[in-house]
Protein backbone atom coordinates (compact mmCIF):
# COMPACT_ATOMS: atom_id res chain seq x y z
CA UNK A 1 0.00 0.00 0.00
CA UNK A 2 2.81 2.42 0.85
CA UNK A 3 5.48 1.31 -1.57
CA UNK A 4 4.03 2.68 -4.81
CA UNK A 5 3.35 6.15 -3.37
CA UNK A 6 6.85 6.04 -1.87
CA UNK A 7 8.24 5.28 -5.33
CA UNK A 8 6.40 8.21 -6.94
CA UNK A 9 7.38 10.61 -4.16
CA UNK A 10 11.02 9.57 -4.61
CA UNK A 11 10.81 10.32 -8.33
CA UNK A 12 9.14 13.68 -7.61
CA UNK A 13 11.83 14.62 -5.09
CA UNK A 14 14.47 13.80 -7.65
CA UNK A 15 12.86 16.02 -10.29
CA UNK A 16 14.95 18.67 -8.54
CA UNK A 17 17.88 16.26 -8.03
CA UNK A 18 17.42 16.25 -4.24
CA UNK A 19 19.39 13.00 -3.87
CA UNK A 20 20.23 11.91 -7.42
CA UNK A 21 19.34 13.01 -10.93
CA UNK A 22 15.97 12.01 -12.36
CA UNK A 23 17.52 9.58 -14.89
CA UNK A 24 19.47 7.88 -12.07
CA UNK A 25 16.27 7.68 -9.99
CA UNK A 26 14.24 6.27 -12.88
CA UNK A 27 16.88 3.67 -13.70
CA UNK A 28 17.06 2.90 -9.96
CA UNK A 29 13.32 2.25 -9.77
CA UNK A 30 13.31 -0.03 -12.81
CA UNK A 31 16.53 -1.82 -11.83
CA UNK A 32 15.36 -2.28 -8.24
CA UNK A 33 12.16 -3.96 -9.34
CA UNK A 34 13.74 -6.08 -12.06
CA UNK A 35 16.66 -7.22 -9.90
CA UNK A 36 14.47 -8.93 -7.32
CA UNK A 37 11.88 -9.98 -9.91
CA UNK A 38 14.57 -11.85 -11.86
CA UNK A 39 15.91 -13.49 -8.69
CA UNK A 40 12.36 -14.51 -7.76
CA UNK A 41 11.73 -16.22 -11.10
CA UNK A 42 15.16 -17.82 -11.29
CA UNK A 43 14.70 -19.35 -7.83
CA UNK A 44 11.14 -20.40 -8.67
CA UNK A 45 12.27 -22.11 -11.89
CA UNK A 46 15.08 -23.94 -10.09
CA UNK A 47 13.19 -24.98 -6.96
CA UNK A 48 9.48 -24.53 -7.61
CA UNK A 49 9.26 -22.36 -4.46
CA UNK A 50 8.66 -18.66 -3.92
CA UNK A 51 11.63 -16.90 -2.31
CA UNK A 52 10.46 -13.28 -2.26
CA UNK A 53 7.19 -11.41 -2.19
CA UNK A 54 6.05 -8.84 -4.72
CA UNK A 55 6.21 -6.20 -2.00
CA UNK A 56 9.98 -6.70 -1.88
CA UNK A 57 10.21 -5.87 -5.61
CA UNK A 58 8.20 -2.68 -5.13
CA UNK A 59 10.12 -1.64 -2.02
CA UNK A 60 13.49 -1.97 -3.76
CA UNK A 61 12.04 -0.03 -6.72
CA UNK A 62 11.00 2.74 -4.32
CA UNK A 63 14.46 2.77 -2.74
CA UNK A 64 15.96 2.96 -6.22
CA UNK A 65 13.73 5.95 -6.99
CA UNK A 66 15.01 7.75 -3.89
CA UNK A 67 18.66 6.69 -3.87
CA UNK A 68 19.43 5.96 -7.52
CA UNK A 69 20.67 2.79 -9.15
CA UNK A 70 24.18 3.15 -7.73
CA UNK A 71 22.91 2.55 -4.18
CA UNK A 72 21.04 -0.67 -4.97
CA UNK A 73 23.95 -3.12 -4.58
CA UNK A 74 24.82 -1.61 -1.19
CA UNK A 75 21.19 -1.72 -0.05
CA UNK A 76 20.64 -5.34 -1.13
CA UNK A 77 23.95 -6.50 0.36
CA UNK A 78 23.34 -4.75 3.69
CA UNK A 79 19.75 -6.04 3.83
CA UNK A 80 20.83 -9.61 3.09
CA UNK A 81 23.66 -9.59 5.64
CA UNK A 82 21.46 -7.99 8.31
CA UNK A 83 18.63 -10.44 7.71
CA UNK A 84 20.97 -13.44 7.79
CA UNK A 85 22.64 -12.27 10.99
CA UNK A 86 19.26 -11.70 12.60
CA UNK A 87 18.03 -15.15 11.56
CA UNK A 88 21.23 -16.77 12.84
CA UNK A 89 21.00 -15.04 16.22
CA UNK A 90 17.24 -15.58 16.51
CA UNK A 91 17.59 -19.30 15.88
CA UNK A 92 20.56 -19.62 18.18
CA UNK A 93 22.88 -20.77 15.43
CA UNK A 94 21.02 -24.08 15.22
CA UNK A 95 20.16 -25.67 11.91
CA UNK A 96 16.58 -26.24 13.00
CA UNK A 97 13.76 -24.37 11.26
CA UNK A 98 15.84 -23.58 8.17
CA UNK A 99 12.65 -23.70 6.08
CA UNK A 100 11.05 -21.00 8.22
CA UNK A 101 10.55 -17.91 6.03
CA UNK A 102 12.23 -14.63 6.93
CA UNK A 103 10.69 -11.32 5.87
CA UNK A 104 13.12 -9.41 3.65
CA UNK A 105 11.16 -6.14 3.48
CA UNK A 106 12.10 -4.83 6.94
CA UNK A 107 15.77 -5.42 6.17
CA UNK A 108 15.46 -3.64 2.82
CA UNK A 109 13.82 -0.69 4.55
CA UNK A 110 16.48 -0.58 7.26
CA UNK A 111 19.29 -0.80 4.70
CA UNK A 112 17.67 1.95 2.62
CA UNK A 113 17.42 4.28 5.61
CA UNK A 114 21.01 3.48 6.60
CA UNK A 115 22.18 4.25 3.07
CA UNK A 116 20.26 7.51 3.05
CA UNK A 117 21.69 8.58 6.41
CA UNK A 118 25.27 7.52 5.72
CA UNK A 119 25.74 8.33 2.06
CA UNK A 120 23.13 10.89 1.04
CA UNK A 121 24.10 13.59 3.51
CA UNK A 122 20.87 13.72 5.49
Amino acid sequence: VLTLPLLWIGLLFNLQSCFVSLPQATIGAVAGYLCLWCLFWLFKLLTGKDALGYGDFKLLAALGAWLGWQALPHVVLLAAISGLLFAFVQRGGAKKDLNQPLAFGPWLALAGVANMLLFQGI
